[in-house]
């Protein structure tokens, strides 16, 4: 399913970012014509600067962290964001944007908060013990509510487990849900090429049988390998429409997995 069509891309001073970044100079407009989009490009390239932006002009709500329209983090973005004009076939019934970096911090500051309501919970307890079993549950309530709330939404082993790719992917597939346009910035980032995978077909998934679009910025090679999706690359000024084979970083790749050795030594 297709829910956002087309963004227009509005034009500015070229010495004032993000006006100033070259795969952006003179692209007036894209379009998302399959259910994924894949954005490529060196850092800096400008394709994160650009999913960030329609997340704020959608003021999409963050998978682990603040709403895009309170982020502060996004100011410098604003006003190019709210030059950016968008054409809907159709409204989402839910709109998502996850950045990596923001994971990370999210699952700690659970795990955190987790762990100081066991350590509360267990001093309740023991400030309570010989009082009847209604006195001990009433004192020990607020605690074991708030406990049984965060394991009940983000699951106990989530917030045990020590490896991220794991509580990544846990956490990413409990929050898609039909219907929904999904911004993901570099997704990849915690995940081993096999988890990565994974992603690939949980996305495939969503995107065919529970009427999902996806606008991903991305470095993977496994994830722009996905079948029939648009890429546009932004090593290109202005960005450009792609294939995966005409990528200079999969040949790249490709060509180091070959012969590894012979890169080394010009290395």
């Amino acid at each position: 399913m297709i829910y956002l069509r087309q963004i227009l891309l509005p034009e500015g001073p070229e010495d004032s970012w993000p006006y100033s970044i070259p795969a952006l100079r003179g692209c007036d407009m894209l379009e998302f014509d399959s259910p994924v989009t894949l954005l490529c490009g060196e850092n800096g390239s400008g394709k994160s600067t650009l999913l960030e932006s329609l997340a704020v002009k959608l003021s999409a709500p963050a998978v682990g962290r603040i709403d895009a329209a309170r982020d502060e983090t996004l100011n410098a973005l604003r006003p190019y964001a709210r030059g950016i004009r968008t054409v809907f076939a159709r409204k989402p019934r839910v709109t998502l944007f996850l950045r990596s970096e923001d994971f990370f911090g999210f699952i700690q500051r659970m795990q955190a908060e987790r762990r100081d309501m066991l350590q509360e919970l267990a001093r309740v307890d023991d400030e309570n013990k010989g009082r009847s079993v209604f006195a001990q549950n009433q004192a020990r309530m607020a605690y074991a509510g708030t406990i049984g709330d965060m394991e009940g939404r983000y699951g106990q082993d989530l917030l045990d487990q020590a490896s991220h790719g794991e509580s990544f992917l846990r956490l990413f597939g409990e929050r898609l849900a039909p219907g929904g346009l999904y911004l993901l910035d570099e997704p990849e980032a915690p995940l081993s090429p096999l988890r990565q995978m994974a992603l690939l077909s949980l996305v495939r998934q969503m995107a065919g049988e529970e009427d999902c679009q996806f606008i991903i910025a991305t470095h993977s090679p496994v994830l722009l390998a996905y079948p029939d999706a648009v890429l546009y690359t932004f090593d290109e000024a202005p960005v450009a429409r792609t294939r995966y084979d005409a990528l200079e970083s999969i040949s790249l790749l490709r060509d180091f997995l070959a012969n590894p050795e012979r890169f080394l030594r010009n290395l």
